[in-house]
């Protein structure tokens, strides 16, 4: 009767932890975002970070698969930025601003968008993060794979506009974060 009992807790746990859905981070394009920021209230108007990778790249894949997942980083990236994934070979046009941006051949292996290559000014790299103002105007690029740990005090440098009067030395150097010791 007892293992019985124990077996039924247990499959109570199992249940109750698996109707649990993890948070995720709310990634849309860079036109919804872009759409739903000019809808905003100025007090509700965001930054804008978007992860430029492509289908290929192994160290976005790791991005997704940890840095992305982490409860710390799912929470302030959905309440503090427009959270965008963008796909540096799509061939799909987008327009922004009145400008349109294509890819010049879409069928050819790894061509690239002229999207990627203006936000991440030529400089093209994979995983790259891309920074942008309330008014779609670029803040900074931030390239290569980024462990949560190290991810969270940048977000915080950016979304706090520390990076107007500070370098982000100075800002990390008193930061204390979620995973600080």
């Amino acid at each position: 009767m007892k293992n019985l009992f124990f077996s039924f807790i247990f499959i109570m746990i199992l249940t109750v932890a698996e109707g649990q859905e993890t948070p995720k981070i709310k990634w849309y394009s860079i036109e919804e975002a872009v759409e739903l920021n000019s809808k905003s209230k100025a007090k509700d108007k965001k930054k804008f970070f978007i992860d430029v990778y492509t289908d290929w790249c192994g160290w976005c894949k790791k991005m997704d698969a940890n840095t992305f997942t982490d409860p710390v980083i799912v929470k302030y990236m959905n309440e503090k930025f427009w959270p965008v994934k963008f796909n540096a070979e799509s061939s799909e046009p987008i327009k922004i601003n009145e400008q349109t941006y294509i890819n010049p051949n879409p069928t050819a292996k790894r061509s690239t968008h002229q999207l990627a290559i203006a936000l991440l000014n030529k400089r093209l790299s994979y995983p790259s993060f891309v920074f942008l103002d309330q008014e779609v105007k670029l803040i900074t690029v931030l390239p290569g794979y980024n462990t949560p740990e190290k991810l969270e005090p940048v977000l915080h440098f950016i979304a706090r506009e520390a990076y107007k009067d500070q370098t982000f030395d100075q800002f990390k150097s008193t930061f204390k974060g979620s995973f600080s010791n």
